[in-house]
């Protein structure tokens, strides 16, 4: 595919290519990763060595790589007709995949506004929130509240939303109006509370979570917050699953204030969680929801927001339109490989067979708690996190050199190096994280946990 030898390859890499969320100074002293193709579960690198792809390449590759039925049904459609804007024209494998969207989203959400990437179906659905409520009179409606550590995206609008600080100082000042709320993670439930609740009452730590959205939105106004955002599962942070009862409580609240709940899907969207949304599983009725990765499985670029029919109403009048549009967003190719892809979801059961096998995927993640680095295995469907304490009685995290020495510094190498691609994060407590392609079996799942064993038991010397 290429006539660079290795040598170039890294050459130019390190002189021009700019990688993203990278720390470029580790390539002074060490090569660039260059992956070269993919099969199956399997990515290879330019040096032919073979790895599990236990992140799904960043939660997308839900149906693996290698498969020539999404490249063929790119080609067919780039041949027909490559590009075509939606900026008041259409094209049949837009509509046709927004027809499916609509039938398989739940409750009214009937209306698809496609994006060329998660980030921007967030914007996309603040925008379209703040625009809503100026045209049905009620102006002062603009601000949003989401979770702490949350991750909605790098766009200024997204990153605002995002509840990350490190992610964000460097880039501030950043749009205003956006609150953060504390988020569900039960296994630091005594620490966000404040002591008031240890965890061990899964559906009152829910209920309290949800209700400070309400205090949140007393606290800034009702007639000025517009939306909150939230994702099924939390990704930032490792992986924090509702509580019983938390999203029904957060339903409750926003149609008490009339504010919109955006369910950010980007992550867990199109089987990871083993449903099309992650709102089916959880059975909560959003108003937006936001999507992206999966819905391609990772084959070409595409988001979509999805919103109701009632937040379409008042663009259906006069002269008022929704100013805003990408010019990649709802590309031919990208649709056309999204219609392919929900085809094969249904030949090959794949959203069954997440449920079939998510409890053996489980099961095999936490054996690992009998290590004494292990504190917390969590997570749902083909999405887990795997939270590391330095004391595990006490639930004790690392400090930051601890933190840096252990997943900058060895984790993350010896991980890959062992033929694991995967993600060891510190946005929040120490975890590593596996969201591996909806194709994996039970023989993936042991080779996940025997490798993070054995980098982890080495790891344990470190501290």
């Amino acid at each position: 595919m290429t006539s660079y030898d290795y040598d170039q390859l890294q050459r130019a890499a390190k002189d021009h290519l700019w990688m993203h969320f990278t720390r470029h100074s580790v390539y002074a002293d060490h090569d660039v990763p260059v992956i070269v193709r993919g099969e199956g579960a399997y990515i290879y690198d330019a040096q032919g060595k073979r790895y599990l792809d236990a992140l799904g390449g960043l939660f997308v590759s839900q149906l693996g790589h290698g498969r020539a039925d999404l490249a063929e049904a790119a080609a067919a459609q780039a041949k027909e007709l490559a590009f075509m804007p939606l900026w008041s024209y259409a094209h049949p494998a837009a509509i046709e995949l927004a027809d499916k969207l609509a039938a398989a989203a739940p409750g009214d959400l009937n209306r698809i506004f496609f994006t060329s990437g998660g980030g921007e179906a967030v914007e996309s659905a603040w925008k379209l929130a703040k625009n809503y409520f100026k045209l049905v009179g009620k102006p002062m409606k603009h601000k949003v509240i989401s979770r702490s550590i949350a991750y909605h995206g790098t766009t200024q609008g997204a990153l605002s939303i995002t509840g990350l600080p490190g992610l964000k100082e460097q880039f501030e000042p950043l749009v205003p109006s956006t609150f953060r709320v504390p988020n569900t993670n039960l296994y630091r439930a005594d620490e966000i509370t404040g002591g008031f609740l240890d965890g061990s009452d899964p559906e009152a730590f829910g209920r309290w979570a949800a209700d400070q959205i309400a205090v949140a939105i007393e606290n800034e106004g009702p007639d000025t917050v517009a939306a909150v955002f939230l994702e099924p599962v939390q990704n930032s942070g490792g992986c924090f699953p509702p509580p019983p009862g938390y999203f029904q409580r957060v339903r409750e609240i926003c149609d008490s204030y009339d504010v919109l709940l955006v369910s950010d899907e980007v992550i867990c969207a199109y089987g990871r969680l083993g449903y099309m949304f992650g709102a089916e599983r959880y059975g909560y009725q959003p108003d937006i929801i936001t999507s992206a990765k999966g819905l391609t499985a990772g084959y070409a670029p595409l988001g979509a927001m999805i919103a109701s029919d009632r937040l379409m109403e008042p663009f259906l009048e006069g002269t008022n339109t929704f100013y805003h549009g990408y010019t990649f967003g709802g590309h031919p190719v990208s649709t056309a490989v999204a219609l392919k892809n929900l085809q094969i979801f249904e030949e090959e059961k794949i959203l069954q067979g997440v449920r079939e096998r998510e409890g053996s995927f489980r099961a095999t993640l936490e054996k690992l708690l009998d290590l004494p680095i292990v504190g917390d295995v969590r997570g749902d469907g083909y999405f887990y996190g795997i939270e590391l304490v330095k004391d595990k009685a006490t639930k004790e995290s690392f400090d930051d050199e601890e933190s840096e020495k252990l997943l900058r510094g060895y984790l993350s190498g010896a991980l890959f190096a062992e033929g694991l691609y995967c993600r060891a994060d510190d946005r929040g407590d120490p975890v590593i994280q596996v969201s591996p392609p909806l194709i994996c079996d039970q023989s993936h799942f042991d080779e996940m946990e025997q490798i993070i064993r054995v980098v982890l038991e080495k790891g344990m010397t470190l501290i």
